[in-house]
């Protein structure tokens, strides 16, 4: 148990997850190594991101068992999940910044939730994200509506590293992002991964993010992990919506030729 607590940064075990009468995730078990750039892929309202907020303890289930870091996962409100939650830190589609609070308030919010410290440190934290991320400590100044796309993404990311995590969980990363900004912040997170020895839980619809970031992907289909594994071997999966996903024209176009 102490060996596989070791190994593992995430654990799901028959996991049963819906609304009303439907049911999303169906009795899913799910592995996340740590140090590893775990990439979730899925068919568009088929449950990646619902299984990302109920690891994180946002949304309630009906079934199965989760640990994060070797701690139990529970409801929201929870003491385990609480003392969880300052291991890992979030990245919400479309970055989902404070518009009235500025580039640096955004990045010292978790500071201010979960810490006690001066206002002083917190300046030369957020600075220092903002430079871990590819930012200028006067990009601190500005709000929301005067950042970029990339900029935004940038801050968020900088935001969810505010309070060093061991775990960062990325919901649809390069969302709206041009295929430049979007390489960039591939990059980006792969650089800061090694840097830092962060285990990363990516839900992605980017093929590009897919073939050059993550170490393993794994396939979410009717309710359950269909496949898993290096991007080789989810090639060779016989599953037919994995076959659809990664063997049509669009992902063909991304698969290295062979020579």
């Amino acid at each position: 148990m102490q060996e596989a607590t070791q190994q593992f940064a995430i654990r799901v075990k028959d996991l049963v997850v819906g609304f009303g009468r439907q049911i999303v995730i169906d009795h899913l078990s799910l592995d996340v190594r740590r140090g590893e750039i775990l990439g979730l892929v899925g068919a568009s309202g088929g449950g990646k991101t619902v299984l990302m907020r109920t690891i994180i303890g946002l949304i309630p289930r009906q079934g199965g068992e989760i640990e994060v870091m070797g701690k139990a996962i529970g409801r929201s409100e929870d003491r385990s999940t609480q003392s969880a939650a300052g291991r890992w830190g979030i990245l919400f589609q479309q970055g989902a910044l404070f518009s009235s609070l500025t580039v640096r308030q955004n990045i010292q919010f978790p500071l201010r939730e979960n810490l006690v410290l001066s206002q002083a440190l917190m300046d030369e934290i957020a600075t220092a994200k903002l430079e871990m991320v590819g930012l200028l400590p006067e990009d601190g100044d500005k709000f929301p509506s005067e950042l970029s796309g990339g900029m935004t993404k940038r801050v968020a990311l900088a935001r969810a590293l505010a309070l060093d995590p061991a775990i960062v969980f990325l919901d649809e990363p390069t969302s709206g992002l041009d295929p430049i900004a979007a390489g960039e912040f591939d990059a980006l997170i792969k650089t800061l991964q090694k840097t830092l020895g962060l285990t990363v839980f990516m839900v992605t619809h980017d093929l590009a993010s897919l073939y050059t970031e993550c170490d393993r992907v794994a396939a979410l289909a009717d309710g359950k992990i269909v496949a898993i594994g290096p991007m080789r071997e989810l090639l060779q999966s016989e599953h037919p919506w994995v076959r659809a996903y990664f063997h049509g024209k669009r992902s063909q176009m991304l698969q290295p030729k062979a020579s």
